[in-house]
């Protein structure tokens, strides 16, 4: 479990980039908001202490995970929207659902980045339970917010 091994709010700044001019969009999942709105603190604080200005960060809420996609397209059709940070958790369940929306979002997420020429970045947690999740949103492991919005900055980076 790469978690268990590196905590997901420790990143270096090699490749960081001034992102002071940055457009960035937040797309978060409204299910599970204790978790959810973690991430998304870590993303601002994130964003705000490597250089973005509060008034470049656009945030928009969808239903669920697998609403992602669709917000993350309507962002990342926006011109000036540099990059995309989609957010959001769904626990493993008794049933298949899990699998079929963690996999939908993936792929969405991958296409929607590819077909705009952008980063959006995957912030979905995964986990098999409840407090694994917590443990992935500013507990025992880090937050995966604080390694979202890094993403998307190294990513930007790529592309100067």
């Amino acid at each position: 479990m790469a978690s268990a091994l590196k905590s997901l709010s420790e990143y270096t700044k090699k490749k960081n980039i001034d992102i002071s001019e940055k457009k960035f969009a937040v797309v978060i999942s409204e299910y599970n908001p204790k978790i959810t709105e973690s991430l998304y603190g870590a993303v601002i604080e994130t964003l705000l202490k490597e250089g973005a200005k509060e008034a470049n960060i656009y945030r928009e809420d969808v239903p669920g995970a697998f609403e992602l996609t669709f917000g993350a397209q309507l962002m990342a059709e926006e011109e000036d929207i540099d990059a995309v940070i989609c957010l959001g958790c769904v626990i493993q369940g008794e049933t298949k659902h899990f699998d079929f929306i963690c996999d939908a979002v993936a792929h969405g997420v991958t296409n929607v980045s590819l077909k705009y020429n952008k980063p959006v970045i995957f912030g979905l947690l995964t986990p098999n339970t409840e407090q694994q999740a917590f443990d992935r949103a500013g507990g025992k492991h880090g937050n995966k917010g604080v390694e979202a919005a890094v993403a998307a900055i190294k990513m930007l980076g790529m592309k100067k």
